[in-house]
């Protein structure tokens, strides 16, 4: 029995943390303070958050499925 039995190889966990990293930065850039009933914030309408943020996200998100996908040479090697 090997001792390395992962699904997953090394650059596999490198592709998704670095997907995960993205995806929590363009959450990150969504935050923020919002509009209460007595004032207005004119910030929740930023170019950032309405555009950048979410096009962040979905990035990580591709990147994440590419690591996901990503056959390594060492597991064709295996097969």
């Amino acid at each position: 029995m090997e001792k390395n039995n992962f699904a997953f190889g090394r650059k596999n966990f490198i592709v998704i943390t670095i997907g995960m990293a993205v995806v929590i930065l363009g959450f990150i850039l969504m935050s923020g303070a919002g509009s209460t009933e007595t004032a207005f914030n004119p910030d929740i309408f930023s170019a950032t958050r309405i555009k950048l943020a979410p096009a962040l996200a979905f990035i990580g998100f591709v990147i994440i499925g590419v690591g996901i996908m990503w056959r390594s040479k060492d597991k064709e090697a295996q097969s």
